[in-house]
């Protein structure tokens, strides 16, 4: 199923195709932060609706995550980075896809604190 999703403003625009039934909740020193749910695709579900010029990007610890957020309205709408198999994937915030019912989701919770 193809969802639209975006920052607050709408400067960072997405389509994302998934079925999402389940999110993680990870309470590193970002996420914790932020309060994202999120939910991992491969790379090319994700199809950036605007230009990535609109799209600021923050990284720390290892670098392996490309955080991205809008300079607008501070909201991170997804990021991306390798997984486990070396494959490219997108890391999407569900609370920024309208679309999805979060109370029907089912929320892991992850201990990123400990990686």
């Amino acid at each position: 199923m193809r969802r639209e999703g975006s920052c607050h403003c709408g400067g960072i625009a997405f389509d994302v195709e998934g079925e999402f039934a389940s999110a993680m909740d990870c309470n590193c020193s970002m996420c914790r932060r932020r309060g994202g749910l999120l939910a991992f695709v491969p790379r090319d579900k994700l199809t950036l609706k605007t230009p990535t010029e609109k799209v600021s990007t923050y990284q720390f610890n290892k670098h392996q995550i490309a955080h991205h957020f809008c300079a607008t309205c501070g909201i991170a709408p997804y990021g991306e980075g390798k997984g486990p198999n070396g494959a490219m994937m997108a890391a999407i915030n569900l609370r920024c896809v309208p679309s999805i019912d979060l109370a029907t989701l089912e929320i892991q919770k992850i201990n990123g604190a400990s990686f």
